[in-house]
């Protein structure tokens, strides 16, 4: 089977979404989580860092997931292969 442009350019924003996505994922797990330490005082009990990487990053979490899911229904709609409702 032969992939025709539209296919091809179909894969193509796929990958470019789903590469800067991951981007976003990796910065808030691991790099902010490890700079968050220069925020070193309690809250509650807990450092500031903790909560603040805890709670933040769970938002961001779900940010990235409805904006895939949008990105992913607008570009099925564009290239014509939306699920129909």
């Amino acid at each position: 089977m032969q992939l025709t442009e539209g296919h091809r350019e179909y894969w193509r924003k796929n990958l470019r979404i789903t590469v800067i996505l991951l981007a976003v994922w990796f910065v808030v797990t691991y790099v902010i989580g490890y700079y968050a330490r220069d925020l070193d005082f309690r809250f509650f009990g807990w450092p500031f860092s903790f909560w603040v990487g805890a709670q933040g990053a769970l938002i961001v979490y779900v940010v990235i997931i409805w904006f895939y899911a949008r990105y992913m229904n607008r570009l099925d709609q564009e290239f014509g292969v939306a699920e129909e409702e």
